[in-house]
């Protein structure tokens, strides 16, 4: 049975972790086919959304991505121009515009989430549903709190 952690040493212990998980997060670079598009880590966060839920709205990326829909579709547009991302009208609603990851670069684009993916697979599967949403709160929370929401 694992030691419990007082407040100080949990925080301690987080403060030392997080830039080393920061820091390799931004050192995984993309695989070879996108790496000359010059894609940041936002546009990794939308990818991940199309690869994980499919085609989305804006408004629906905007949502998940908690940022206004004007700054998805500035992004959407750059990755289209890019040809990473492809639009299209809702056949249900023409002023809807559907987002998607372009078969071209779809292959390349599961390939630079697979790592990080297969990080939280192996790190969350043994844990019970309770354990995994109190990781991803407390992710959450810890977010809110240093971005000034909390």
């Amino acid at each position: 049975m694992s030691k419990g952690l007082s407040v100080d040493d949990g925080v301690r212990t987080l403060l030392l972790l997080m830039p080393r998980l920061v820091g390799r997060a931004k050192r995984t670079p993309p695989p070879e086919p996108l790496r000359s598009l010059e894609l940041a880590p936002r546009h990794l966060s939308l990818l991940a959304y199309l690869v994980f839920d499919g085609p989305l709205t804006v408004n629906e990326l905007a949502a998940r991505l908690e940022v206004a829909p004007t700054t998805v579709s500035l992004m959407v547009s750059e990755l289209s121009r890019k040809d990473v991302v492809e639009r299209r009208e809702d056949e249900a609603d023409r002023r809807r515009t559907i987002v998607s990851v372009a078969p071209a670069h779809r292959e390349a684009v599961h390939a630079w989430l697979a790592r990080g993916a297969q990080a939280w697979r192996t790190v969350l599967e043994p844990l019970t549903a309770e354990q995994r949403r109190l990781v991803v709160d407390t992710l959450r929370a810890y977010e809110r709190e240093v971005s000034g929401e909390g």
